[in-house]
């Protein structure tokens, strides 16, 4: 696999498929930390003399232009985070695309349209996609990839476009690579994987791969409440998915089989209905009970203390950490506390800590934490999950020799 050291770039046209995904409240992004880790691969370009033409997708417009997913407040940060100039196409391939594309110097760069206004970046039909990747094709002489959040996708822009040009990996996936080899091959022990999030069926494919390879799960989040009802407990009006059951008890006897511990909470933070996460209105009904004790009509939505104190106690002497999905709605500060918990178990133990994207980055940087005390903060959940699971990735397969 070449990286960007290996590409001639000066007076070059540069692809960089990068991933600025971001969420935005209006015009305003509310967390940059994807434009932030591909950052260094757009200037180490720049650096070299490259004309770079940065594309990415945002949201999930329906393969046609929507105001509301465009990249355009991305162009705006991303040049402050670059200090220099980012020219922005209205389009993905159209004439404001080929004009901005033909009026780059080398060292200059631009920034496409959502690639996602396009209905053939995420077609199902090989042709339709290739189409538009062939269109992509036009507009540039190398290609890099470096959007790690969308290397799990066969779309065209990822996975059709390296075919078609001199390609390599940038330092964001480089960087990305190496850590989930530390996750999977000669791993130091003990491992502890934390999982949290709202569904099992969205972690079977982890789970089931980690069964042998972790030495401890830790089960927060929405997910756990399907755990504990498989376990014979009562969950009141939690989220459960009752389909997910039989699997998760196979999960726990393969587990007790393999000598892997699952850790399953005690106790859980309750109301009677989801917190107002966006004017965050104080829960008055907001209480903690153990998890034997869930009242009928009211639903978990965070883990206890107790099971906080459990967690850190699993995580104080590990080696390796893998930390994927919040443990409750973090949004909500009074039920914040159990992804607060594990973030700073995390720092606080000496473990090699890897932030397995989504969510789980945003509540880190939501939280006030300093992400660069952590081993790793991924860029792709999803990705990096995956990966993890043993799957193999379009978007990295691409960029193979």
């Amino acid at each position: 696999m070449k990286t960007i050291d290996d590409l001639e770039v000066s007076g070059q046209r540069v692809f960089v498929r990068a991933d600025l995904n971001v969420p935005l409240s209006g015009d305003t992004i509310t967390d940059d930390g994807r434009i932030r880790a591909v950052a260094p691969t757009i200037a180490a370009l720049l650096e070299r003399g490259a004309k770079v033409i940065v594309a990415s997708h945002l949201g999930r417009p329906k393969g046609e232009p929507d105001p509301q997913y465009s990249l355009a407040p991305v162009a705006v940060r991303l040049g402050e985070i670059l200090g220099v100039p980012v020219d922005f196409a209205t389009d993905t391939v159209g004439d404001s695309a080929k004009a901005a594309v033909a009026a780059l110097a080398d060292g200059g760069v631009v920034l496409l349209e959502n690639l996602r206004f396009n209905a053939g970046e995420t077609s199902k039909d090989d042709a339709e996609r290739g189409a538009f990747a062939d269109q992509l094709a036009g507009l540039a002489d190398r290609y890099v990839g470096d959007g790690f959040g969308a290397v799990h996708r066969k779309h065209a822009s990822v996975f059709d476009l390296p075919a078609r040009l001199p390609h390599a990996v940038g330092l964001l996936i480089e960087k990305e690579l190496g850590v989930l080899k530390r996750l999977t091959e000669d791993v130091a022990r003990p491992y502890a994987v934390v999982l949290g999030g709202s569904k099992v069926s969205d972690k079977v494919g982890v789970i089931d791969n980690l069964l042998g390879k972790a030495d401890r799960i830790l089960i927060g989040g929405g997910m756990m409440f399907t755990f504990l009802k498989a376990q014979g407990h009562e969950v009141g009006a939690s989220l459960l998915q009752e389909d997910q059951i039989p699997l998760v008890q196979e999960y726990l006897e393969r587990a007790k089989a393999n000598g892997v511990e699952f850790v399953i909470p005690v106790d859980t933070a309750v109301a009677g209905g989801f917190p107002d996460v966006k004017g965050q209105s104080p829960v008055a009904d907001f209480e903690v009970v153990d998890v034997d004790a869930i009242p009928a009509g009211k639903l978990g939505l965070d883990i206890g203390p107790k099971t906080a104190q459990l967690f850190a106690e699993k995580l104080a002497d590990a080696r390796t950490v893998f930390w994927n999905g919040p443990m409750g709605v973090f949004e909500h500060p009074q039920f914040a506390e159990g992804t607060r918990a594990v973030a700073q178990a995390l720092l606080d133990s000496e473990a090699f800590t890897v932030v397995g994207g989504g969510d789980s980055a945003a509540a880190v940087r939501t939280l006030g934490f300093d992400e660069t005390e952590f081993g790793h903060i991924s860029t792709g959940g999803g990705a990096s999950l995956e990966y993890l699971e043993g799957k193999t990735l379009p978007g990295i397969a691409a960029l193979e020799d």
